[in-house]
Protein backbone atom coordinates (compact mmCIF):
# COMPACT_ATOMS: atom_id res chain seq x y z
CA UNK A 1 0.00 0.00 0.00
CA UNK A 2 2.88 2.32 0.97
CA UNK A 3 3.37 2.16 -3.21
CA UNK A 4 -0.25 3.42 -4.07
CA UNK A 5 -0.02 5.99 -0.66
CA UNK A 6 3.00 7.54 -3.33
CA UNK A 7 0.95 7.83 -6.47
CA UNK A 8 -1.79 9.28 -4.61
CA UNK A 9 1.03 11.60 -3.20
CA UNK A 10 2.22 12.55 -7.07
CA UNK A 11 -1.33 12.80 -8.53
CA UNK A 12 -2.05 15.29 -5.95
CA UNK A 13 1.47 17.47 -7.06
CA UNK A 14 0.03 16.99 -10.97
CA UNK A 15 -3.36 18.48 -9.35
CA UNK A 16 -5.47 15.50 -9.70
CA UNK A 17 -7.35 13.81 -6.69
CA UNK A 18 -5.38 11.76 -4.82
CA UNK A 19 -5.87 8.28 -5.65
CA UNK A 20 -2.92 6.02 -6.14
CA UNK A 21 -3.08 2.02 -7.61
CA UNK A 22 -0.53 -0.65 -7.92
CA UNK A 23 -1.03 -4.06 -9.48
CA UNK A 24 1.47 -6.84 -8.38
CA UNK A 25 2.01 -10.25 -10.16
CA UNK A 26 4.20 -12.66 -8.18
CA UNK A 27 5.19 -10.08 -5.22
CA UNK A 28 6.44 -7.69 -7.96
CA UNK A 29 4.80 -4.38 -9.11
CA UNK A 30 4.09 -4.49 -12.73
CA UNK A 31 2.03 -1.37 -13.09
CA UNK A 32 1.89 1.74 -11.05
CA UNK A 33 -0.51 5.26 -11.59
CA UNK A 34 -2.84 7.67 -10.50
CA UNK A 35 -5.35 9.45 -10.93
CA UNK A 36 -5.15 11.60 -14.10
CA UNK A 37 -8.69 12.73 -15.63
CA UNK A 38 -7.83 15.90 -16.50
CA UNK A 39 -3.91 15.43 -17.62
CA UNK A 40 -5.25 12.87 -19.83
CA UNK A 41 -8.93 15.04 -20.75
CA UNK A 42 -10.36 11.16 -20.12
CA UNK A 43 -13.54 10.70 -17.18
CA UNK A 44 -12.06 6.88 -17.54
CA UNK A 45 -8.29 7.96 -16.34
CA UNK A 46 -9.07 6.55 -12.78
CA UNK A 47 -5.79 5.14 -10.96
CA UNK A 48 -7.83 1.33 -10.98
CA UNK A 49 -8.07 1.67 -15.02
CA UNK A 50 -4.68 2.79 -16.08
CA UNK A 51 -3.16 0.80 -13.66
CA UNK A 52 -4.90 -2.26 -15.13
CA UNK A 53 -4.34 -1.02 -18.25
CA UNK A 54 -0.19 -0.68 -17.78
CA UNK A 55 -0.62 -4.67 -16.26
CA UNK A 56 -2.27 -5.95 -19.23
CA UNK A 57 0.11 -4.56 -21.71
CA UNK A 58 2.64 -5.72 -19.75
CA UNK A 59 1.89 -9.51 -19.23
CA UNK A 60 0.49 -9.13 -23.01
CA UNK A 61 -2.68 -10.13 -21.86
CA UNK A 62 -6.08 -8.50 -20.89
CA UNK A 63 -6.90 -11.26 -18.09
CA UNK A 64 -4.91 -10.19 -15.66
CA UNK A 65 -5.00 -13.94 -12.91
CA UNK A 66 -3.04 -13.78 -10.10
CA UNK A 67 -2.59 -10.23 -9.94
CA UNK A 68 -3.38 -8.58 -7.18
CA UNK A 69 -4.70 -4.14 -6.99
CA UNK A 70 -3.53 -2.26 -4.33
CA UNK A 71 -5.45 0.97 -4.01
CA UNK A 72 -5.90 3.72 -1.77
CA UNK A 73 -9.32 4.49 -2.49
CA UNK A 74 -12.76 2.02 -2.40
CA UNK A 75 -13.12 1.42 -6.47
CA UNK A 76 -16.46 2.88 -8.13
CA UNK A 77 -18.84 1.28 -10.25
CA UNK A 78 -16.31 1.91 -13.26
CA UNK A 79 -13.41 0.86 -11.67
CA UNK A 80 -15.27 -2.45 -9.94
CA UNK A 81 -16.25 -3.65 -13.56
CA UNK A 82 -13.13 -3.25 -15.07
CA UNK A 83 -11.55 -5.15 -11.85
CA UNK A 84 -13.77 -8.39 -12.34
CA UNK A 85 -13.14 -8.06 -15.94
CA UNK A 86 -9.79 -7.95 -15.97
CA UNK A 87 -10.30 -11.13 -13.49
CA UNK A 88 -8.26 -9.50 -10.31
CA UNK A 89 -7.31 -12.32 -7.82
CA UNK A 90 -7.57 -9.57 -4.81
CA UNK A 91 -8.40 -6.56 -4.36
CA UNK A 92 -6.94 -4.47 -1.48
CA UNK A 93 -8.09 -0.86 -0.63
CA UNK A 94 -7.61 1.53 2.02
CA UNK A 95 -10.17 4.27 2.61
CA UNK A 96 -13.98 3.30 2.01
CA UNK A 97 -15.70 5.75 0.37
CA UNK A 98 -19.29 5.79 1.19
CA UNK A 99 -20.31 8.39 -1.35
CA UNK A 100 -18.84 7.16 -4.52
CA UNK A 101 -17.82 3.41 -3.35
CA UNK A 102 -18.76 0.29 -5.60
CA UNK A 103 -17.34 -2.65 -3.14
CA UNK A 104 -18.80 -1.99 0.02
CA UNK A 105 -21.09 0.89 -0.45
CA UNK A 106 -23.60 2.30 -3.58
CA UNK A 107 -23.80 -0.30 -6.23
CA UNK A 108 -21.70 -3.02 -4.55
CA UNK A 109 -20.68 -4.92 -7.65
CA UNK A 110 -18.93 -8.18 -6.68
CA UNK A 111 -22.69 -9.23 -4.88
CA UNK A 112 -24.54 -8.64 -8.45
CA UNK A 113 -25.73 -11.98 -9.38
CA UNK A 114 -24.14 -10.94 -13.33
CA UNK A 115 -20.55 -10.37 -11.95
CA UNK A 116 -18.95 -12.71 -13.41
CA UNK A 117 -15.65 -12.64 -11.27
CA UNK A 118 -15.26 -11.46 -7.78
CA UNK A 119 -11.96 -10.62 -5.99
CA UNK A 120 -11.19 -11.52 -2.77
CA UNK A 121 -11.32 -7.91 -1.03
CA UNK A 122 -9.16 -6.49 1.83
CA UNK A 123 -10.08 -3.08 3.31
CA UNK A 124 -8.75 -0.99 5.79
CA UNK A 125 -4.29 -0.97 5.11
CA UNK A 126 -3.57 2.64 5.76
CA UNK A 127 -6.68 3.72 5.13
CA UNK A 128 -5.92 7.19 7.54
CA UNK A 129 -3.18 8.18 5.64
CA UNK A 130 -5.28 7.16 2.66
CA UNK A 131 -8.03 9.65 3.99
CA UNK A 132 -5.94 12.21 5.39
CA UNK A 133 -4.31 12.81 1.74
CA UNK A 134 -8.02 13.10 0.16
CA UNK A 135 -8.99 15.20 2.87
CA UNK A 136 -6.43 17.39 3.22
CA UNK A 137 -6.32 18.03 -0.76
CA UNK A 138 -10.01 18.90 -0.94
CA UNK A 139 -9.74 21.12 2.01
CA UNK A 140 -7.04 22.96 0.09
CA UNK A 141 -9.12 23.45 -3.08
CA UNK A 142 -12.11 25.10 -0.86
Amino acid sequence: MAHALEQARAGAAAGEVPIGAVIVKDGVVIAAAHNAPRALTDPTAHAEILAIRAAAQHLGNERLDGCELWVTLEPCPMCAGAIAHARIGRLYYAAADPKGGAVEHGARVFEHEQCLHRPEVYTGIGESVAADLLRDFFRARR
